[in-house]
C-alpha cells in the first residue's frame, strides 16, 4: 500500500500514511476544508435531531 498523500510505501505506525509528516499533512486538509463529505444543505438541515439547546425558549 501507498502513501496517499505522497505515493512512498505506507509505515504501519502511520498506515496508511509513511510517515507523522503525512499523517500530519491529510488531518491539516480535513481541519482548512480542502476535504469534504458531501451532502445536500436541505437533507442536512431536516435530518438533524433536536438537540436541548433547541428546546430553549429564545428571547424575542
Amino acid at each position: 500500500m501507498s502513501c496517499p498523500i505522497c505515493g512512498q510505501g505506507a509505515d504501519r505506525t502511520y498506515r496508511p500514511f509513511c510517515s507523522k509528516r503525512c499523517a500530519d499533512l491529510d488531518l491539516a486538509s480535513w481541519f482548512n476544508g480542502s476535504y469534504a463529505v458531501p451532502s445536500s444543505e436541505s437533507e442536512a438541515s431536516d435530518d438533524l435531531p433536536e438537540t436541548p439547546a433547541d428546546k430553549l425558549e429564545r428571547p424575542h
